[in-house]
């Protein structure tokens, strides 16, 4: 059972961490790893992810509205902006299939402090390399995701199952290696939380349902979702401004200097 300082304190890690490219599943697995907290359980899990969820949702709400708009008859297929709700579905695909063929490889081995270290280094390198590219080619594509490059980022994402990826950054980065700009691989990566968090929370749900009796109370979930929600909606409208200014470069340092530290800490371990 949580008490309130590491409810608060895990609700606002997710919200900070589940759109920012530095991996928000890495960052809740490591106060278990580094100061021995006990598991939060799949509820509280669900609870936050489903505050991040509406977060995004508010906040791209005009971006929702005229994408639902397409499943009017005969609307869908219009236009190349008008596809986007298929491409989200179609991106979104691989991530489920991976996550149900190898959950228990996930769940278990792969979340250990080694994997973590390696995998917030190694992608961080490639969101740098990524990100100089996108600096590098003043052509970017501006325009819509094309249905080849959506399975792309699609497949690039379900890597983010793995703790330490970052679900936003390796779709950024998936995007920027394929000549998106930015603004379209930022915008893009954001709407295709939607389905991916609504799926997880759907799994867990399940799985929690199933097997894990383990809750804690009402009043503390609702806390932990209010939390999770209001930080996430703030560091979405925060982290757009900073690429906007700065680009992703300080994301890169932040995984690259976590990633030593984390290496340190194995070593004296």
């Amino acid at each position: 059972m949580l008490d309130w300082t590491q409810t608060i304190i895990l609700a606002l890690i997710q919200g900070l961490s589940e759109f920012l490219p530095i991996s928000s599943s890495a960052h809740l697995v490591l106060p278990a790893q580094l100061l021995f907290w006990n598991d939060q359980g799949l509820l509280f899990d669900v609870f936050v992810h489903g505050g991040t969820l509406i977060a995004v949702m508010i906040y791209f709400r005009a971006d929702l509205i005229m994408l639902f708009g397409t499943l009017r008859p005969g609307a869908a297929f219009k236009a190349g902006s008008g596809n986007e709700l298929w491409l989200l579905a179609a991106a979104t695909i691989p991530t489920v299939l991976v996550g149900l063929l190898f959950n228990d490889a996930i769940s278990g081995g792969l979340r250990g402090l080694p994997v973590i270290a390696f995998t917030t280094l190694f992608f961080g390198i490639l969101m740098g390399v990524a990100a100089q590219m996108g600096t590098a080619q003043t052509d970017s594509n501006l325009g819509a995701i094309s249905w080849r490059d959506a399975c792309l980022i699609g497949l690039a994402q379900s890597l983010a199952l793995v703790p330490g990826v970052s679900r936003s950054g390796v779709t950024i980065t998936a995007a920027l290696m394929l000549g998106y700009n930015l603004t379209t691989a930022a915008r893009f990566s954001f709407l295709l939380s939607i389905p991916v968090i609504l799926m997880a929370m759907t799994f867990m749900g399940f799985t929690w349902f199933a097997g894990e009796a383990r809750a804690a109370p009402v009043g503390q979930l609702l806390i932990a979702m209010l939390v999770a929600g209001l930080s996430a909606y703030a560091t979405i409208a925060v982290f757009l401004g900073i690429l906007d200014r700065i680009g992703l470069m300080p994301f890169v340092w932040y995984r690259l200097i976590l990633g030593c530290v984390l290496v340190v800490v194995i070593i004296l371990s």
